[in-house]
Order: C-alpha cells, then sequence, then structure tokens
C-alpha cells in the first residue's frame, strides 16, 4: 500500500512539473522571431506596425508588461531619419521562451558569442521556425540591416520603402537566416545574410522567407 501511495505521488509530482519549465522560460522571454508575419509581404506598416504585431504576439503567448520592438532598420529619406535596428531594442540580456539565454547585451548580440540559431531562435511559442532542409524553408527573417545592426548605406532599396511596400516589382529587403545557414554574400549571418527577391509575399517567400522578423524585449 505504501508503495503504491509513492507511486502514485510521484506520478502527481510529474504531471504538475511537467508544463512549469517552458511556463518559467515563457515568463523571461524577452526575445522571439514572428510565428506569423502581418501577411502582407515586408509591408509591415512601418517600424510602428512591426512593433504592434510583436506585442500582439506576446501577449497573446501570456507575456504581459513588456515593451517590445522589432529589429528592423530604416533608410533616411522622404522625410524620414535613419533607424537602426540594434539601437531600438534596448541594452539586454535577451532569453528566449525556454528560459535560454541568447546574448547578454548588444555587443553580444553582434559576436560570434550570441547563442542565435536554429536550435535557440525560436517563435514566441517555443516552437522553432522552419530552416534550410525543411518544408518550407522560412529562414529569411527580415531585418533591413548590415551585421552590425545598422541600416544599409547603399543607395538600392534595402527596407522595401521602410516596411511599407509590398510591390512585387520593385525594392528588397535585407535579410538574416535565423538558422546561420544557406546562400547569399553573408549564408552564416543571423541579420544580414542577402536581400529578397522583392517584397511581395510571394517575393519573401520565393526567397526562403514568410515575412517574419525578431522581436526583442527593451
Amino acid at each position: 500500500m505504501r508503495v503504491a501511495r509513492l507511486l502514485t505521488l510521484a506520478a502527481t509530482v510529474l504531471v504538475v512539473a511537467g508544463p512549469s519549465a517552458p511556463l518559467q522560460g515563457r515568463a523571461t522571454m524577452s526575445f522571439f522571431i514572428t510565428s506569423v508575419g502581418p501577411g502582407n509581404g515586408a509591408d509591415l506598416g512601418g517600424l510602428a506596425g512591426a512593433d504592434r504585431h510583436c506585442h500582439t504576439l506576446a501577449e497573446a503567448a501570456g507575456v504581459t508588461g513588456r515593451e517590445w520592438r522589432a529589429y528592423l532598420s530604416t533608410v533616411a529619406g522622404n522625410g524620414q531619419s535613419v533607424v537602426h535596428a540594434r539601437d531600438r531594442i534596448g541594452n539586454g540580456p535577451w532569453y528566449n521562451a525556454k528560459g535560454v539565454l541568447v546574448a547578454q547585451n548588444v555587443d553580444v548580440l553582434h559576436s560570434d558569442a550570441n547563442l542565435l540559431g536554429k536550435e535557440n531562435s525560436l517563435s514566441e511559442k517555443g516552437l522553432p521556425v522552419n530552416g534550410r532542409g525543411d518544408t518550407p524553408n522560412q529562414h529569411d527573417i527580415l531585418t533591413g540591416s548590415m551585421p552590425d545592426g545598422r541600416a544599409a548605406t547603399d543607395t538600392l532599396d534595402t527596407t522595401c520603402g521602410n516596411w511599407t511596400s509590398s510591390t512585387a516589382g520593385a525594392g528588397s529587403a535585407l535579410v538574416g537566416h535565423h538558422d546561420k545557414q544557406g546562400g547569399g554574400a553573408r549564408p552564416t549571418s543571423w541579420n544580414s545574410a542577402h536581400g529578397s527577391r522583392g517584397c511581395s509575399q510571394a517575393n519573401l517567400v520565393a526567397t526562403g522567407g514568410n515575412g517574419l522578423f525578431y522581436c526583442f524585449a527593451r
């Protein structure tokens, strides 16, 4: 009888303890890849629209009361000033939805010491995002940024009209590979691997993405 009671108690503890680990990680989450994009290609509604999307997804995942910023750069023009992604996201540290520390601060984030990659660059739901070798491949993450987290100085469009364009035949967006694999000028870069084929949803999908982007809590 005593053995039976101990086994029952042990089983109860396992049932109670099982879900607690991901919940604890979710409570500290300060970094994720959007599980879905807004659905209109690289037209995210500008930086404000992208930030709202981060906030909405985080709140739906149960992470409340945090200030979220999309990791996106913009370029100067049409009355807008240049904005560097690295300057938008605070000072860190940043944890994924499972409580893993992916970077202690901005300098580590933009160095080889970060722990980003397919295993740790998770969605707000704590799930991996499809990468190279998966079907479909969705490892292209919108950033509009150079490896140091700053906007490009290129004369060509690298931010799809500062995240307001979904035009198929015009513009492009710099993207990173969240799994640090693939092709392009910098295939192992999480934030600046290559430019997208265009700005429409179809263009982003054809290049190897789905209009996803990184979100960081300040």
